[in-house]
C-alpha cells in the first residue's frame, strides 16, 4: 500500500511542478510550452491509469463471487466490482470492466506460498507502469495477446508482446490498432479464416431517409469493403490530382474548379451526366468540397454508372492490391494484406480476390527493371514507385494510401544533385510534404531496397533530443 501512496505522491507532484499550482494560463504558452505541457499531461494521465489499473484488480480480487455478501463490490452496494469502480470515477461499466482485465493481467501473481510471481504479461506491465503506454491500448494488446494465448507457439507470444509494448510509445491507438491485427495474423494466421467468417455475417448496410437526406450506414468484412474503397478512394484521388494539373497550368484556384474531374458531373468530359450522373449546378465550387462530400459524391458516380449505362466508371488505375508471398499462396498458410484495408485476410480470401481480377505479380529489382537511376533520370519510373510503395506503403509519414502520394528525393536533385534512387526516395502526401521542408525535419533510410527502413528526425523544437522516428510500413511490422 505505501507504493501506491508513494506512485500517487509523485503523479501530484509531478503536476504541480508541470502547471505550477492548479491553473495555468495556457492562452499565455508557446508552442513549445504547449506542447510540453500536453506530453507532460498524457505521461501522468498513464501513470494514474496504471495505479488505477492496480487498484481496480485488488477491487475485483476483494469481491470474488465466492466472497458472496462479504465481497468488497457487494458489501458497498453494487452488484460487481467493474459497475462500482464505473459509478465512483464516472466511467462506464465496460471501461471498468477493461481496467480491472489490465489490472489483473499486469499486477504480480500471488502464489500459494505467499510469494508474488510475475504478471501474466510482463512486458506490458513495465511499458504501463513506466507511463510508456495508455490504458486503451494496454487493453488492445491484452485482449489480442489472450486470443492466440492457446493457439500460438508461447515463445512467439512473449516476443510479440515485448514488440508490442515497446513499439506503442507514440503511436495514436488506431496505429497501435493496425499494428496488433498484423501481429495477430502473423501468430494466428489459421485464426483469419473463421474471424473472416463471422466478420462476414455481421455485414450491413441500412437505408432511411430523414430530414429530406438519404443515410446510408453500412458495415463491410475486408473481403467486401477492398474493391469499395479502391474504387472511391479512385475517384477522389484523379478529382484532387486534375483539379492540381489545372492550377499548376497557370488558371489558378479558380481554373482548378472548372477543370478539375468532379465526381457529381463524372468527370471533365461529362461521360457521368451522359450515363445518368448526378450534375448539379455550382460544380465551380468543385475544389471546396470537404473530403467525405467528395467520397459521396464518388459513390453516386459509381452508382449511376451501373444504373446508366455499360461503360466502366472512370477511375483508371483503381486496383486492389492484395500483397502475398508465392509460398503462402501456394501452400495455403499464411496471410495476405490489401492496401487500404488495416486487417490482414486469410490466404482463402486472398485467392477469391485475386480470381476477381487481374493478379499483377509485384518482382521488384529484377533484370527487366533498373530500380536505381542515379544521376540519369530525375522523375521517379513507375518501377520505382513500385518499389516505394512495397517499403514505405503509402505517405511514409502519415499512412495515407500510395495513390494519394508523390515520389520525392530526400536529398533534392537539383540543390543538393541527389540520385533518383529508391534509397534516396520517399513516398509523401503533399501536406506531409510540406510539413517536412517547412519545419526543418530531415529524413534518412537504412538499408537498401525495399527492405530498408525510413526514418523521420524532428527539428530540435519539437524534439531536443532529436529522436529519430520509424516510418513507412515498418512501422507497423509484425517482427522487429
Amino acid at each position: 500500500m505505501a507504493g501506491l501512496a508513494d506512485a500517487l505522491t509523485s503523479v501530484a507532484a509531478a503536476w504541480r511542478t508541470a502547471v505550477g499550482g492548479d491553473r495555468v494560463a495556457v492562452d499565455g504558452l508557446d508552442h513549445a510550452e504547449l506542447v510540453a505541457l500536453n506530453s507532460t499531461i498524457g505521461a501522468l494521465r498513464r501513470r494514474v491509469e496504471a495505479v488505477h489499473a492496480r487498484v481496480a484488480s485488488e477491487i475485483a480480487r476483494q469481491s470474488r463471487p465466492e466472497l458472496g455478501a462479504d465481497g468488497l463490490a457487494k458489501k458497498n452496494g453494487y452488484r460487481s466490482p467493474a459497475i462500482l469502480i464505473a459509478a465512483t470515477t464516472g466511467t462506464t461499466v465496460g471501461d471498468a470492466a477493461r481496467l480491472v482485465t489490465v489490472g489483473e493481467a499486469t499486477a504480480p501473481r500471488r502464489m500459494f506460498s505467499g510469494a508474488d510471481a510475475p504478471a501474466r504479461h510482463p512486458h506490458v506491465a513495465a511499458a504501463l507502469s513506466a507511463g510508456r503506454i495508455g490504458m486503451p491500448g494496454a487493453s488492445a494488446i491484452i485482449a489480442m495477446l489472450d486470443r492466440v494465448a492457446l493457439r500460438a507457439d508461447a515463445t512467439a507470444v512473449d516476443d510479440a508482446e515485448q514488440l508490442l509494448a515497446g513499439r506503442a510509445a507514440g503511436l495514436t491507438l488506431d496505429q497501435l490498432g493496425k499494428m496488433i491485427a498484423r501481429v495477430e495474423a502473423h501468430l494466428d494466421p489459421d485464426g483469419l479464416e473463421p474471424q473472416e467468417h463471422e466478420l462476414r455475417r455481421e455485414r450491413s448496410m441500412v437505408m432511411f431517409e430523414r430530414g429530406g437526406m438519404m443515410h446510408l450506414n453500412a458495415k463491410l468484412d475486408p473481403e467486401s469493403a477492398a474493391p469499395v474503397r479502391a474504387a472511391i478512394e479512385a475517384i477522389v484521388t484523379a478529382e484532387f490530382r486534375n483539379e492540381g494539373s489545372a492550377a499548376s497550368a497557370g488558371g489558378g484556384a479558380d481554373a482548378g474548379a472548372g477543370a478539375g474531374f468532379d465526381a457529381r458531373a463524372g468527370g471533365a468530359d461529362g461521360h457521368g451526366a451522359a450515363c445518368g450522373g448526378v450534375a448539379e449546378p455550382g460544380d465551380a465550387d468543385a475544389p471546396r468540397r470537404t473530403l467525405p462530400q467528395r467520397r459521396a459524391d464518388a459513390l453516386a458516380l459509381l452508382a449511376s454508372h451501373v444504373l446508366g449505362c455499360s461503360d466502366d466508371a472512370p477511375i483508371e488505375g483503381a486496383t486492389v492490391v492484395v500483397r502475398v508471398t508465392l509460398a503462402d499462396l501456394q501452400a495455403g498458410t499464411g496471410s495476405a494484406t490489401i492496401d487500404g484495408i488495416d486487417r490482414p485476410v486469410s490466404i482463402p480470401a486472398a485467392r477469391r480476390l485475386a480470381a476477381s481480377g487481374g493478379v499483377i505479380p509485384c518482382v521488384l529489382g529484377g533484370d527487366s527493371e533498373i530500380l536505381d537511376w542515379g544521376r540519369r533520370k530525375r522523375l521517379f519510373t513507375p518501377a520505382q514507385r513500385l518499389a516505394l510503395a512495397e517499403r514505405d506503403g503509402g505517405c511514409a509519414m502519415c499512412g495515407l494510401p500510395p495513390g494519394m502520394t508523390k515520389a520525392h528525393h530526400i536529398r533534392w536533385w537539383a540543390r543538393d544533385a541527389g540520385p533518383t534512387d529508391l534509397d534516396n526516395g520517399v513516398l509523401l502526401c503533399e501536406t506531409c510534404h510540406h510539413r517536412i521542408h517547412d519545419n526543418g525535419w530531415e529524413i534518412r533510410v537504412d538499408g537498401r531496397g525495399v527492405d530498408g527502413r525510413v526514418w523521420f528526425v524532428p527539428p530540435a523544437h519539437v524534439d531536443l533530443e532529436r529522436t529519430p522516428r520509424l516510418g513507412g510500413k515498418a512501422r507497423f511490422a509484425c517482427v522487429a
